[in-house]
């Protein structure tokens, strides 16, 4: 489990193909404080460190993962997001994340608003009950506010802290990011869907 407020960036060094898997060596400032089987956030993705080295970890994504998120479109020296798993004893500062990332949603819109930014991003008309006024969502494993809903499409605003923090300063229209959706909703969402 994870809260959705990004610890640092980190920094893609190396990408190995084995058959349909794909493996990432990101350098970080955390790398060397993590653990073999520790789950780390990647860009709202839960994976498995799986190997430590010369301040870098390793993951691997598999088929499934790279089919549903933008991780299989990253390059060597992409940034991605990192959050390590919630500690029971502290403070819940985002939104109960899973890092199971539901979807890819496409930035249409990217405004500087003198100090703040705001971001209108796409998803798939399938995931549209999902997205409420004021809700939460996870954006490449952050947790934001939603606002100005439309059928498949929202907005976020982006506080100078958060932009120069994560790689949202790198989000622009066209770009394609990972989407959780708030869990709680996903629940509610299932349970009218079967009383119908």
């Amino acid at each position: 489990m994870f809260t959705g407020i990004i610890e640092t960036t980190g920094t893609i060094k190396a990408i190995e193909s084995s058959g349909t898997n794909i493996s990432f060596w990101v350098a970080s400032s955390l790398s060397n404080e993590l653990k073999v089987d520790q789950s780390l956030s990647h860009n709202g993705v839960c994976l498995t460190v799986e190997a430590i080295e010369n301040d870098q970890h390793r993951v691997t994504a598999i088929a499934e993962t790279l089919q549903k998120t933008n991780l299989g479109s990253l390059t060597v020296g992409s940034i991605l997001n990192l959050e390590r798993c919630m500690q029971m004893n502290g403070r819940l500062d985002g939104h109960i994340v899973q890092g199971h990332v539901d979807s890819t949603a496409t930035c249409i819109e990217a405004i500087e608003k003198d100090g703040s930014w705001e971001y209108r991003f796409e998803i798939p008309v399938s995931f549209a009950s999902l997205i409420i006024e004021k809700g939460s969502i996870t954006i490449n494993g952050t947790s934001l506010t939603l606002f100005d809903i439309g059928l498949n499409s929202f907005k976020v605003a982006i506080i100078p802290y958060t932009y120069h923090h994560t790689n949202i300063s790198g989000v622009h229209v066209g770009s394609v990011v990972n989407i959780e959706f708030d869990m709680i909703g996903k629940y509610v969402n299932r349970m009218a869907m079967l009383q119908k």
